[in-house]
């Protein structure tokens, strides 16, 4: 099935990009480094370049093309020279599985918007009803509670504890490990002013 390679919900809009964005990408995550890397695996040192930056785009451009991984950046309507988030879907697995895990990333100055929840909602809304799959997970860090709080609101349900899932900067850290099934998704505002669930 062929899927789109862009979409719009009331304030936002997602797109795979393509190298050409190489500057914007890179622009987005020196501006965001500091907190960025406090939950990554270490960079390599030509990360923050923007060859590198196009490199990745053109790979991650060619994976959505295959439907192996998709990444959407996110914009404001309107401004489509600033990125104010991203929203990954990788380790897809198909057959008896179909299944992926998914990772996001927003930028500081935007957070306290609802940007995270309207935008993480429609690219899962894509995933199961375009890509076909049934099940998302999402790992997060037990100190992350913008995080936790975030995927609860959304119909994530924690499933347990990965025990030194990943090495964080020479440390094995444990993760949660959320799910959330196709038609679990919660209803939502696509303005992100519902005022029960804590806006990221």
């Amino acid at each position: 099935m062929k899927m789109n390679m862009a979409y719009q919900t009331q304030r936002l809009e997602l797109k795979i990009l393509t190298e050409a964005a190489a500057d914007m990408v890179l622009q987005f995550y020196l501006d965001n480094q500091e907190v960025f890397e406090e939950y990554e695996t270490d960079r390599p040192q030509q990360f923050y370049t923007e060859p590198f930056q196009r490199m990745l785009l053109q790979c991650e451009y060619n994976l959505a093309v295959k439907q192996s991984a998709f990444r959407f950046w996110v914009h404001e309507q309107g401004r489509p020279d600033k990125i104010v988030g991203t929203i990954s879907f990788h380790d897809i697995k198909r057959g008896f599985y179909q299944s992926c895990e998914m990772g996001y990333k927003f930028d500081v100055k935007y957070w306290g918007r609802g940007y995270a929840r309207e935008s993480i909602s429609k690219s899962i809304q894509v995933m199961f009803e375009e890509v076909k799959l049934h099940r998302i997970e999402a790992y997060v860090l037990p100190g992350n509670m913008l995080s936790q709080r975030l995927l609860k609101g959304m119909g994530f349900q924690l499933e347990g504890i990965k025990k030194q899932n990943v090495k964080l900067h020479g440390v094995w850290k444990d993760h949660e490990l959320y799910a959330l099934l196709a038609g679990g998704l919660l209803t939502h505002s696509d303005n992100g002013t519902n005022n029960q669930i804590p806006l990221c």
